[in-house]
């Protein structure tokens, strides 16, 4: 995942969680507003009736009560709890809202209702489907009866429906907001950390950019983040430059100073095998020394060539795949035994050295006929912008565990028939710093018993004007 996503996705999780504490606290908010507003309308009630009761009103609770308030006026000839939550205290007067239903509260809504002398409490009223929910008041009152003062409770409710209803309408109408906000934030911080990120991938661009030579990023300006990125790459950039300064010195050194005692070792050994009288065992050690040395001759030249890929010399030129196939076949035509066969469309040009070319060719070759192949083929395609050559044999192939490693330096499938065919493990370490200096990518598939192609891509260009 990529930086732009994680800080993306941290955004909007960041934005979601907001987003879910700011709609609890804001339903809370609401429904504390609502419950508050609903309490005070059960206490406004209460209070007209116990004031129509003191005036000795009658049918106080059908003319005293709004129609949406279910209302209760109980005797309560008993103070039990228990009792009262089973039977309820005798009804003297309801509500038109009530019916024939009751009021009955739960034993503990009764016994703080006698405690107290007040309660607040929820009952509900059976129906068809769901029953009705209210939230009731009550209060202890007293009950003028034939001259005789009785205790009494009035028992005011309504029902919750509505509000309940008010605040998933609220639920539903914030997530609609909170998710389309959520999309919209998205796209913006999508937009402003790409805008932000925009120096970093530049920087990521330059540093892709650095091949073999590291060159320092351009600083912008400012002491921001980035410039402080720049600066701490370029320092980088600086102690790789003088170890691949360093490391290209010795290289080439030790290869020149390698370079005389092995043609001093070659010249010597010629001469014994030429001008002196040899046992047979004699010569066998010095062809085993000539070998050997000329083995580590071409490893010295493989060594000085791969340390100077990145000060390669090369005269790019408008090349024809047809006739550098046709050239290198020909070059090898004379001492393979197999056949070659060149499969490539005449138009097709590349733009590189037609040397180095050659010698990439020449390495693919080569390798094709040290794994025992009798059948080569050599072909090109067009893909538009780009042209792939493939080199494909039917020698005995490569296991597919020693393909990833094939051209790391000094890499070998068979060390030991590879020090016999004087392989160095550089040959394709060279071709690919070839191609890559090109422009261009190899790559490899093989099977064991069934032969190996390798094929690289070179940028195609078109043909050079005719001469006139």
């Amino acid at each position: 995942m990529t930086l732009r996503s994680r800080i993306t996705l941290l955004t909007a999780g960041l934005l979601l969680a907001t987003l879910l504490v700011l709609g609890i606290a804001l339903e809370g908010l609401l429904r504390g507003f609502l419950y508050r507003s609903l309490r005070q309308e059960l206490l406004e009630a209460s209070n007209q009736v116990v004031r129509l009761l003191n005036l000795g009103g009658q049918a106080l609770l059908e003319a005293g009560l709004p129609a949406s308030l279910y209302a209760e006026l109980q005797l309560l000839p008993e103070e039990n709890p228990a009792l009262l939550a089973r039977e309820g205290g005798i009804s003297l007067q309801k509500s038109p809202a009530l019916g024939s239903q009751r009021l009955l509260l739960k034993e503990a809504d009764y016994r703080t209702l006698l405690e107290r002398g007040e309660a607040w409490a929820y009952t509900e009223l059976p129906r068809e489907g769901p029953p009705l929910k209210l939230l009731v008041y009550a209060r202890r009152v007293e009950v003028s009866l034939a001259g005789t003062v009785w205790q009494g409770a009035l028992l005011v409710g309504k029902p919750v429906e509505s509000l309940e209803s008010t605040l998933s309408q609220f639920a539903r109408i914030y997530a609609g907001t909170a998710l389309l906000v959520l999309l919209l934030s998205i796209l913006l911080a999508r937009n402003l950390v790409a805008r932000a990120l925009e120096p970093l991938e530049w920087v990521a661009r330059r540093a892709e950019a650095i091949t073999t030579r590291p060159e320092p990023l351009p600083e912008p300006e400012g002491r921001d983040e980035v410039a402080t990125l720049v600066r701490a790459l370029n320092g980088m950039l600086s102690r790789m430059q003088q170890a691949f300064l360093a490391q290209t010195r010795f290289l080439q050194d030790a290869s020149h100073e390698l370079r005389t005692p092995i043609t001093a070792i070659l010249g010597h050994v010629g001469f014994l095998l030429r001008r002196t009288p040899l046992t047979e065992a004699q010569r066998e050690s010095l062809e085993v020394v000539k070998r050997e040395a000329e083995r580590m001759g071409k490893l010295v030249s493989d060594l000085l060539e791969l340390s100077q890929s990145g000060t390669w010399r090369m005269e790019p030129a408008p090349v024809k795949v047809l006739d550098l196939l046709e050239e290198v076949k020909e070059e090898f035509a004379k001492s393979f035994e197999g056949e070659i066969e060149v499969e490539a469309p005449p138009e097709l040009w590349v733009q590189g050295d037609p040397d180095r070319l050659h010698q990439v060719l020449a390495n693919l070759l080569s390798n094709a006929i040290k794994a025992k192949a009798q059948h080569i083929w050599l072909r090109a395609f067009d893909l538009g912008e780009k042209v792939v050559v493939r080199v494909e044999d039917d020698g005995e192939g490569i296991p597919k565990e020693h393909l990833p490693h094939l051209f790391e330096r000094f890499y070998r499938v068979d060390k030991a028939r590879d020090r016999e065919r004087g392989g160095s493990g550089l040959g394709l370490a060279i071709v690919k710093a070839i191609l890559e200096a090109h422009g261009g990518e190899i790559w490899v598939e093989s099977e064991v018993g069934k032969g190996t192609a390798f094929s690289f891509s070179l940028p195609s260009t078109a043909p050079p004007p005719p001469p006139r």
